[in-house]
């Protein structure tokens, strides 16, 4: 990488080159989608509005941001009088390896991959065993797009014992970023440590929204409806828990009960789908198993709770309820634990500080949501999270320059603009005495 034609290329000429593999991305859309939903089964639209747009998103991006960063410069002046010049260059990592997961394939790929390339490295994909279409049909779209061969390299495989574990431990890996479960992040950093090599990761989230009083209760239910069953639950990003001020619990819980009794499930072809099936067999029976402990752990069932009967031929999928719960706490596995399914917890409290101590109160730290009117305590509610990434009366909106990651289970390092260009980068400081 660090010799060969692509980490030598001009950053203009790299970033040229990105541009055009978005255009390709735009171009052959209705193939990444089909790809998408090959492999998932999620609605179409969701897969062309999210995914695919997401995807040539990434590449311009990054494009603009390689061709944006400029030198950390100084100018040193010593108490003996002497002067020097002191600025750092960056050269690409090396050969970075690229895990990624199987709920949003092409999104999360294109996201580490675009800023890795952007930087002037090689990369060795391996998508998810459960979706390997779209990765293979991207590496078609980066050689169509004129990239160098064997700049981009995708492998497919399982991960202990596969080729996830093999990449992870290569002597020729100089790098690895993963997206995916706490569990698996633990693996690989043990994996990488004899070598010390620089890992980045997006992990799990047991994520938390707080309702006040005060918030549009119509905007801030949708909203909750959003975060909560967006991709079936698939998402790191999803909200599992929800307080709500308790002076209006009653009307946020049933308005969202309502929201996901009306949410479609259906063929990912008709646009009147909401909600495609889970990922696979068993990871239906994983989150059912939550499904079953909730109701042993004492909760009142809101909404869902169990497997569709859909009729048409669709029964055969991986179909589950989207669930609503109440009547649990903090101190319960279903409340702790993340699920990764649409499903969540909703639960009282009487105070601001109250709200954040429940919200904190987790091993993870990826995302939180704050729903209120008030401005000021928007702000200051959303600083107090210890998380990676803290919304006000939105979900999910991101701007691809800003820091994305998460703390304690939920991750190391962040993502996204500069973010990324200094983890798939290494550091020189330059001394000139003047």
């Amino acid at each position: 990488a660090l010799e060969g034609p692509w980490g030598r290329m001009p950053v203009a000429e790299r970033a040229r080159l990105l541009r055009r593999v978005a255009d390709v991305v735009e171009r052959r859309s209705e193939e990444l989608v089909a790809a998408e939903v090959g492999d998932t089964g999620k609605p179409e639209t969701l897969a062309r509005d999210l995914d695919v747009a997401r995807a040539a998103a990434n590449f311009r991006s990054f494009a603009d941001t390689a061709s944006a960063a400029g030198l950390d410069s100084y100018l040193t002046e010593l108490h003996d009088g002497r002067r020097a010049l002191n600025y750092a260059v960056r050269a690409p990592l090396g050969v970075v390896a690229v895990i990624v997961p199987w709920n949003l394939p092409l999104l999360l790929l294109t996201w580490k991959l675009a800023p890795a390339l952007a930087s002037g490295n090689t990369v060795v994909v391996k998508p998810s065993e459960e979706t390997p279409s779209s990765a293979t049909l991207l590496a078609e779209i980066i050689a169509e797009a004129g990239v160098p061969d064997g700049v981009v390299n995708v492998v497919h495989g399982f991960g202990p014992g596969s080729a996830g574990e093999h990449l992870t431990t290569h002597p020729g890996i100089d790098g690895v970023t993963f997206t995916g479960e706490s569990s698996t992040g633990s693996a690989i950093m043990r994996a990488v440590a004899p070598r010390v090599r620089p890992v980045s990761f997006e992990l799990g989230g047991k994520n938390a929204a707080i309702v006040f009083a005060d918030a549009d209760l119509d905007a801030a239910v949708a909203g909750l409806a959003r975060s909560t069953y967006l991709n079936t639950g698939q998402v790191c990003l999803c909200t599992e828990r929800i307080y709500v001020e308790r002076s209006v619990f009653d009307e946020v819980a049933a308005g969202l009960a309502d929201h996901a009794r009306r949410l479609r499930l259906g063929r990912p072809e008709d646009p009147a789908t909401t909600t495609g099936p889970l990922i696979s067999a068993a990871h239906r029976e994983k989150v059912l198993s939550y499904y079953d402990l909730a109701l042993h752990e004492g909760a009142e069932l809101l909404a869902g709770g169990g497997i569709p009967t859909l009729g048409d031929g669709l029964d055969a999928g991986s179909w589950i309820e989207p669930t609503l719960w109440t009547g649990l706490g903090n101190s319960n596995r279903t409340v702790r634990e993340e699920i990764f399914g649409p499903a969540a917890v909703v639960m009282p409290f009487d105070t601001e500080e109250e709200a954040i101590a429940l919200a904190n109160d987790t091993e993870y730290g990826l995302a939180a949501v704050t729903w209120t009117t008030d401005l000021a305590r928007g702000h200051r509610v959303a600083q107090r999270m210890r998380v990676g990434m803290s919304w006000v009366n939105t979900w999910y909106l991101r701007d691809l320059r800003s820091p994305f990651g998460g703390v304690g289970l939920s991750g190391i390092g962040r993502e996204g603009g500069m973010h990324s260009l200094e983890f798939y980068t290494e550091p020189t400081n330059v001394c000139v005495q003047l």
